[in-house]
């Protein structure tokens, strides 16, 4: 096993010399030794408007970051990806989640198969099921057209669709209703269907294997209210569609495997959401607006493979994110999308970035001396101006941001898209420049106020704007940090797309289960904690038994 090399190139010491003697230096300087700057740092393609001014990076810093990305054979690891190469190596996968979103015609070959042509196939039978359901001719066990629809899924079967439906919800069939479970949590499936009529709903359960325990859990619920609400197991067949690839254990469920849709071994779940696990996605805003969406992811990922660096819209948000984590020390991102139906966006994003890249292993398995993936979270623009951007400004740490807005508003009220845009501008220019102590005081504060209402500001942040949201637009952007991430896992020399870290827990609850529901208690093995919990959640769960609630 070797060690770690990228903190010994010579690209990494020059950047790190480099935010050595930029470190110190403030936005407003920045700013002022270069008028033009607010023009210059920009990056428009694919019909979004990327604003890096506020960036502390000069022109050097960006220089040597795609030094740094040359040094790393980014260049040789995109090409690897889009030809089919299994660059997953701890699980010798090919990672192609960009053949999801290939147009017809179009070869990307894994092991000699053109895998295109499967997902085109899959698509259409997408296309022909979402028809079905959506103009009435698909109808349940009773006789009756599907209404509701609940998507029972966990992780990127689950977080893909739920903030693709909301953030296309102005396209969605609105006399339909969309419902998504995730949580074994036994309230979440009880409060998706309370007041569901089960005649009218349909139930897509999302799981690969069709094992996953979260997602088995909450399907066999739903199918026992669903059985007992039409009183006959046949039911099932007509209210239960299946995205998995084992059709035994589909069709044991109940499931009629003709209602089956597939996706691959290249797929990573965070990944999915352009593939079947949208079924769900399509079902509510249809089969052109579903392609539109495939279109934008396809667009960036040309832009992707295609633009030079210095010109490349996720090569630059990624190494931006290299410079922040390991130069500046930044241990967080904040998403803040000014567009409440991008509300559930930030916490897409956070499977996306730190389920790829909280590794601490390089891919050969070299323990890593540098930091990789950053937190990332966030709420719409303007609620978190009420919450958490207090910390933004005058807090310690340091939080670069991405503000992501629109043009033009679904729902124009009057001059309310305006003042969210307004929000979202000042916001960057108050994070950038603050307000110094003599600022303060010339506008007549108290001296003994004056600490409270100085903005040291030099916060970092970048702008991404857009004409609307629209399916392309939100195809775009997600592909552009889907992208993001693969640059900085380049860098950092990991495997973004693994998952390691979400088994052994999963492993653990296997024989905890056990343990919770033996009839009799049995002798514990775990620490001393461990064991005492088990005891009293027992003891708690006997209580009510006995007690009642």
């Amino acid at each position: 096993m070797s060690e770690p090399r990228l903190t010994r190139l010579p690209q990494w010491q020059a950047l790190q010399r480099h935010a050595d003697a930029i470190g110190h230096k403030h936005l407003r300087e920045l700013f002022a030794a270069d008028p033009q700057r607010g023009e210059r740092y920009v990056l428009e393609d694919v019909g979004l408007y990327f604003d890096y001014a506020k960036q502390r990076v000069d022109a050097d810093a960006l220089r040597l970051l795609r030094e740094l990305a040359l040094a790393c054979g980014l260049p040789q690891r995109v090409e690897a990806m889009f030809r089919g190469e299994r660059i997953n190596t701890t699980e010798q996968r090919a990672v192609l989640h960009v053949a999801l979103r290939a147009p017809a015609g179009e070869a990307i070959l894994v092991d000699g198969h053109d895998v295109v042509t499967d997902v085109h196939a899959v698509l259409e039978r997408m296309g022909a099921f979402a028809e079905r359901v959506r103009s009435g001719a698909w109808l349940g066990h009773g006789g009756q057209r599907i209404r509701h629809v609940v998507s029972i899924g966990i992780g990127g079967s689950d977080l893909g669709p739920v903030m693709a439906y909301e953030a296309l919800r102005a396209y969605s069939r609105r006399e339909m209703t969309f419902h998504f479970v995730s949580n074994v949590d036994g309230t979440d499936i009880a409060e998706a269907v309370h007041g569901l009529d089960a005649a009218e709903t349909l139930f897509i359960v999302c799981s690969k294997t069709f094992t996953t325990l979260e997602t088995l859990a909450n399907a066999r619920a739903a199918r026992a209210w669903c059985v007992a609400a039409l009183g006959d197991e046949a039911a099932v067949a007509k209210h239960f569609v299946a995205v998995s690839t084992n059709a035994a254990e589909v069709a044991k469920f109940g499931i009629d495997t003709a209602n089956m849709f597939g996706f691959w071994d290249w797929v990573g779940g965070r990944y999915s959401m352009d593939s079947a696990i949208g079924l769900s996605t399509m079902l509510a805003i249809g089969a052109e607006h579903f392609r539109a969406m495939l279109a934008g992811f396809h667009a960036m990922d040309e832009h992707f493979r295609h633009a030079p660096l210095e010109r490349n819209l996720p090569v630059l948000m990624g190494l931006l994110g290299i410079w922040n984590n390991n130069f500046l020390g930044a241990a967080s991102v904040a998403v803040l999308p000014y567009e409440q139906y991008l509300k559930r966006f930030p916490a897409y994003l956070q499977q996306l970035t730190m389920e790829s890249n909280g590794k601490r292993v390089t891919r050969d398995g070299a323990a890593v001396d540098y930091a990789t993936g950053p937190i990332y979270w966030g709420e719409p623009g303007t609620n978190g101006q009420h919450s958490f951007y207090q910390l933004l400004h005058q807090g310690t740490r340091l939080v670069p941001c991405d503000f992501i807005g629109f043009g033009q508003s679904l729902n124009p009220l009057g001059d309310q898209h305006d003042l969210l845009l307004a929000n979202l501008i000042a916001q960057g220019e108050a994070l950038a420049f603050g307000k110094t102590a003599e600022e303060v005081r010339a506008a007549g504060t108290d001296a003994a106020l004056a600490p409270h209402r100085t903005f040291p500001g030099n916060r970092p942040s970048s702008t991404l704007l857009a004409k609307k949201l629209t399916p392309h637009t939100l195809g775009t952007l997600i592909a552009l940090y889907e992208h993001s991430v693969f640059v900085q896992g380049v860098i950092w020399d990991i495997d973004s797309f693994d998952q390691w870290g979400v088994e052994l827990g999963k492993q653990l609850a296997k024989t905890t289960i056990a343990e919770l529901t033996a009839k009799n208690m049995p002798t514990l093995a775990h620490d001393s904690s461990t064991n005492a919990l088990i005891h009293r959640y027992r003891q708690l769960r006997d209580r009510q038994t006995t007690e009642g609630p």
